[in-house]
Order: C-alpha cells, then sequence, then structure tokens
C-alpha cells in the first residue's frame, strides 16, 4: 500500500497517520467542516472535507468517503474506531471498490456485531458463557417468562450493539416491564434494531478484555489483557495492562480462549475480547469488539508493538513474525481517558474553548490528542479530549507517574474527567487493587469530592497569599535597608 485513508478524526485518526508516515505511507485525511483546522487534517498529506459537522452527514458517509478515495488513488482505508469501523456493509463495499478494509472482513464483522450470533459460534470452543438465552427478542412477555427462568438480578442488552446503549440492569420482576421498554426504545434509536437478550447480571464483576491479532495465514496470538473495571455508564475511564488479579494460569486460560473467539470467525488483524470475571474468578465470554481500541495504547506500552502497523502489515497480506511465546509483559500502563464532561454533574458533557491545554514533556508519559490549545470542542462528537497514559517497571510506578503527569497538566476553558482521574488513582481501593465495575457508583460521592477540591483550593491560594504576603515583607525590609 502506497496510500491510506483514515475514515476518522480526532486523536485515533492522527495516531493511525503517524503509524503510516513511519512506514513510508502516503496519508489522507477526511474532515467536516468544523474539523477543518484540526490536527489530524494539517498532519496528512492530503485533507479532502466531506460535509457539514453531523457525523450522519460527513464521517458516517459510507459511499462519499469511498468515491474520494477512489478519486485519490487510495490503496486502502484504515476505519479506526467508531463511527464506520465495525460497519460491515462499509468493509464490503472498499473491498470491491477494489481497496483494502484495514480490519477484519465483513462476515467476522457481521458475526461478532451479533451478541447472539456471536454466543453461538464459539459455543463449539466450549467458552465460559455467562447464564441467558441464545435468541433474540422483542417480545416482552416472552422476556419476562425468560428472565424468571434465569433468575434476578438480570441484563437486558441490545442485540446488535454495544457501548452501553438498549442496556438495563433488573433487579426484581416488578421493574422488569418499564425497563425492557426502556432498553428496547434505546436500541431501536440507536441501532435501528429494538431486539435485545437477557442474561444473568453478575453483580460485581471485573471487566477484563485480551488483545489479539491474527493474519490471513491461520496465525492467532494474544498480546495479553487490559483492566477496564473503571467505568461510568458502562463507559471505560481508566484502562491498564497487565491487570493486577490475574494469576499467569488465569492469563493463558483467558488468552487461549480469545483466540478461539478469533479462530470462530476466521478472524483477521486486531481485535479485543471482553470478559468478565466474578468475585470467585470465574471468566465469561462477553462479546468481540472488531477494531482497534480506544485503550490500545496500554498493550503497545507493555509488549513494545505498534497496532496500527499490525493492522496494516497484516492487511497488506503478510504474516505475524512472532508467535506467541515469542511475547512477554514489560512492565506496566494506565491510561486516563480525558473527557470534556462534568463528573460533578453526573459526567454531563462540557462544551467550550481549550484556553489552556499543555503538559510539560515527561518521562514514560504518552499523551493522544487530536485537539489543540484554543480550539473550540464540537458537541457533534465523541467528547474524548485525549488519552493520557504512563509506562512504568510495575504498577506503583505507573500509577506515580500517571498522578505527576496529572498534576502537571494544564486544561483551562471546561471541564474535564483529568482531576476525577487523580481521584480514582490515589483511591485505596484502586491502589490495591480491590475494585470492580461499580466502583464510581459505590465510592463516588460528587459532592464530597467537590468540597475536598474547594478545600485543597483554598489551602493552596492561602498558601500563594502568604508566599506574596512574605515577598512583600522582605522586599519593604530591602527598600528600608537601602
Amino acid at each position: 500500500m502506497k496510500k491510506i485513508l483514515v475514515a476518522n478524526r480526532g486523536e485515533i485518526a492522527l495516531r493511525i497517520m503517524k503509524t503510516i508516515r513511519k512506514m513510508g505511507i502516503q496519508s489522507v485525511a477526511v474532515y467536516s467542516e468544523i474539523d477543518r483546522n484540526a490536527p489530524h487534517v494539517l498532519y496528512a498529506d492530503e485533507a479532502v472535507c466531506i460535509g457539514p459537522a453531523p457525523s450522519s452527514q460527513s464521517y458516517l458517509r459510507a459511499d462519499h468517503i469511498i468515491e474520494i478515495a477512489i478519486q485519490l488513488d487510495v490503496d486502502g482505508i484504515h476505519p479506526g474506531y467508531g463511527f464506520l469501523s465495525e460497519n460491515a456493509e462499509f468493509s464490503e463495499k472498499v473491498n470491491k471498490a477494489g481497496m483494502i478494509f484495514i480490519g477484519p472482513s465483513s462476515e467476522a464483522i457481521n458475526m461478532m456485531g451479533s451478541k447472539i450470533a456471536a454466543k453461538e459460534s464459539v459455543k463449539k470452543y466450549n467458552i465460559p458463557l455467562v447464564p441467558g438465552m441464545d435468541k433474540a427478542i422483542s417480545d416482552p412477555k416472552e422476556a419476562i417468562e425468560i428472565a424468571d427462568y434465569i433468575g434476578y438480578p438480570i441484563l437486558i442488552k441490545a442485540s446488535a450493539g454495544g457501548g452501553g446503549k438498549g442496556m438495563r440492569i433488573v433487579q426484581n420482576k416488578e421493574e422488569f416491564p418499564g425497563q425492557m421498554e426502556r432498553a428496547m426504545s434505546e436500541a431501536l434509536s440507536a441501532f435501528g434494531d429494538n431486539s435485545v437478550f437477557i442474561e444473568k447480571f453478575v453483580t460485581a464483576p471485573r471487566h477484563i478484555e485480551i488483545q489479539i491479532l491474527a493474519d490471513n495465514h491461520g496465525n492467532v496470538v494474544h498480546l495479553f489483557e487490559r483492566e477496564c473495571s473503571i467505568q461510568r455508564r458502562h463507559q471505560k475511564l481508566i484502562e491498564e495492562a497487565p491487570s493486577s488479579i490475574l494469576t499467569a494460569e488465569m492469563r493463558n486460560a483467558m488468552g487461549t480462549s480469545a483466540c478461539d473467539v478469533a479462530r470462530a470467525c476466521n478472524y483477521s488483524g486486531a481485535g479485543t475480547v471482553e470478559f468478565l470475571v466474578d468475585e470467585k474468578m470465574n471468566y465469561y465470554f462477553l462479546e468481540m469488539n472488531t477494531r482497534l481500541q480506544v485503550e490500545h495504547p496500554v498493550t503497545e506500552m507493555i509488549t513494545g508493538l505498534d497496532l496500527v502497523e499490525q493492522q496494516i502489515r497484516v492487511a497488506r497480506g503478510e504474516k505475524l513474525k512472532f508467535k506467541q511465546e515469542d511475547l512477554t509483559i514489560n512492565g506496566h500502563a494506565i491510561e486516563l481517558r480525558i473527557c470534556s464532561e462534568d463528573p460533578i454533574n453526573n459526567f454531563l458533557p462540557s462544551i467550550g474553548t481549550l484556553e489552556v491545554f499543555s503538559l510539560p514533556d515527561l518521562e514514560n508519559i504518552r499523551l493522544d490528542s487530536g485537539y489543540v490549545q484554543g480550539m473550540e470542542i464540537p458537541i457533534q462528537y465523541d467528547p474524548l479530549l485525549a488519552k493520557l497514559i504512563a509506562y512504568g517497571k510495575d504498577r506503583a510506578e505507573a500509577i506515580h507517574k500517571l498522578v505527576n503527569a496529572i498534576d502537571q497538566f494544564r486544561v483551562e476553558g471546561l471541564a474535564t474527567t483529568l482531576e476525577f482521574g487523580k481521584y480514582v488513582l490515589e483511591h485505596k481501593l484502586f491502589t490495591t487493587g480491590q475494585f470492580d465495575t461499580n466502583f464510581i457508583k459505590d465510592h463516588f460521592n460528587a459532592d464530597e469530592w467537590q468540597a475536598s477540591f474547594s478545600e485543597e483550593k483554598e489551602v493552596v491560594a492561602a498558601l500563594a497569599s502568604y508566599l506574596f504576603l512574605e515577598d512583600a515583607k522582605q522586599l519593604r525590609e530591602i527598600v528600608r535597608f537601602d
């Protein structure tokens, strides 16, 4: 491949383009009108405007993006994550247009895009599954009967998608009808399909995922795990690799299961297999994400591999240059998603101008961002501003480095999750590894946090005032002496 179009925006588009350039390949950016001066647009070798700000009129215009790629003699299209990355029809159209879709086949995307089909496909490998129904359903009456059989609490999940959309936890039979209706309505709005499925709700799970790589020659390896249990509304905020709770034996078992999931759908490229781990350390297959993950940098830091480079090499038909026994975990990495959200106000979006946005150059700290100081943060897209990643020789050092980076990161103009990240990293349950996906719900009190944060600011202000008065006093002494 000599030229690759990146069908995305923001930090992931820029991150992909950096690897493309490193490999000696030209890059093409596409952008909406509001992203005209975005870093990924300025970095690319070529850039084309594809429409107004709403993603439905720009980044989701599959046919228009393909037309542009053909006009510019593009060899491959990298979809990043989100937008068209898990759109099987887009993948197929790219290939039919004579270009390479840098990702799995449309068949694999389709199979893993349906939670029911995904679970059915992995059964022959005896991969542990959460107890539940094995078919999609849209009849509330039938759903209640199934829920009664499984036993409460149960989880209603949209069959056609993820990201927390169309997902409801139901504690008892009385609240089931209302929650079922909400889940179906949200699923229809988000994915155009109101069918859901029901499974037993694991009350205090850890969310652990395995990164896999597969080529077109039958080779599949896993690149170990990522811990993704710090979440709000089923959206991840802090991810780390490796997990603090996995033994070598469990890591091998989950890695083998993840590779089997990839084999079940004849997977090619980089993908992530997600699992729930309960209090007794039983693990259950959750789903497979058939794309690059937001949190892929922590895996890159502990393995030394560039996952985007691996995606491109696989897409070019190359064999993986390493086997499972060649891969080892080196150190520890933690990522904080810096989102334009207000933790004090239930993590609602915070829109404004990045009046100040700067991080000093720090050792073993990586910042992936699609924004620079002075830019307006648009409401039309995901609130992710940047990903702040720290690497250390062990978990304690990685935590220390990330806290230090947060302290030196200056962001002004809008509310972000930066200081919230520090709160989590310094919490005893996090530092000791004794947390689960309920951490924010059970242990984060916005009012108490705001009060402590205000007290901290008052102390800083008092200290600054004291130092100012002392300096003034010394200056008066010098003037009197002169």
